[in-house]
């Protein structure tokens, strides 16, 4: 999966290797780097090996390996450290995600589908259509429920197609609790991260109302003061699409090594195509990350700067 994984992309790992070891196969979750602690009621979370601290063993796994499933991510790049071991693994490379402008040449077989809602809903489709949708148990049913519920928003963005609602019912019939999930992942947090999100709100968003556009920019003493650990950003770059004629919101990090944005539309603003051309990232179509080398303010001023220049397609 890529760096600081998400439910999708932990969730989809987790429900390959539940199906695979269903079916008699020797499994090793791999996470190039550590995870949200709210992830880790996922069944077969625990056994995840985190690459940054687990590297010997991961590296012994991955000497072993047959078959490499790569999720959620089509470059590798995207698995930060891991990823020059990954390109000289002299394997079967499986690519599962639905990202644009995969590295196909880097895989052996596989697809980066843009039309699907999350990459959950890929290895749905993987292992009904290997013909053993019976295998699908309660605990991998959680884990690509996480993925697609994360993924689409809740369901209200255009990627929940009719085919995502019956992935859903699908899931129901097979023990799914829904609701226990949900409350997992998004009622499942410390005060610190709540009150960090009310201080974010009020003290770090900027909104530019000429060009229909929001930018928060998170400095790191923020993330020391309210002691906010990984996952805890996670959602803060939606807030700003309930406010009416908001067309791209932009949030930025501090981070120790770079900073991170992310950036999310509506309507016809291509974010991937703006993360690609101003900060070295890329994704979906409303929904794009990126990074940035320079200081916080320098990047924030890029930000603005090619915010002004997009102001055609932001109107």
């Amino acid at each position: 999966m890529h760096q600081k994984p998400d439910a999708d992309a932990m969730g989809s790992s987790l429900a390959l290797a539940g199906f695979l070891k269903g079916l008699g196969h020797s499994v090793t979750v791999i996470s190039p780097t550590n995870w949200a602690k709210w992830l880790d009621w996922m069944p077969g979370c625990r056994e995840v090996l985190d690459y940054e601290s687990m590297r010997p063993k991961a590296e012994t796994a991955l000497a072993e390996t047959d078959w490499l499933f790569c999720l959620d991510f089509n470059i590798f790049h995207r698995t930060k450290n891991l990823a020059p071991r990954l390109q000289e693994l002299d394997c079967v490379k499986v690519l599962i995600d639905h990202h644009r402008e995969p590295d196909t040449p880097s895989f052996t077989y596989g697809i980066s589908d843009t039309a699907k809602s999350s990459t959950c809903e890929m290895i749905y489709d993987f292992i009904v259509d290997s013909g053993h949708a019976d295998s699908i148990t309660e605990g991998i049913a959680e884990c690509i429920y996480a993925g697609v519920v994360s993924d689409t928003g809740s369901f209200r963005f255009p990627s929940a197609k009719s085919s995502v609602h019956t992935l859903v019912a699908h899931l129901k019939e097979r023990g799914l609790e829904h609701s226990k999930v949900h409350e997992r992942l998004f009622d499942n947090f410390l005060e610190n991260k709540v009150r960090f999100t009310g201080h974010v709100l009020l003290n770090r968003m900027e909104i530019f109302y000429e060009y229909n556009t929001a930018l928060i920019a998170i400095p790191k003493s923020d993330l020391l003061r309210f002691y906010i650990k990984t996952g805890d950003t996670e959602g803060l770059v939606n807030f700003p699409q309930s406010i009416q004629g908001i067309k791209l919101v932009g949030l930025v990090i501090d981070r120790d090594e770079e900073r991170k944005w992310s950036f999310r539309s509506k309507g016809d603003f291509d974010t991937n195509t703006f993360a690609r051309t101003y900060f070295e990232g890329g994704g979906h179509y409303n929904a794009s990350g990126g990074r940035s080398s320079d200081s916080l303010d320098v990047t924030v001023e890029k930000f603005i700067a090619a915010m002004k220049a997009n102001k055609h397609l932001l109107q």
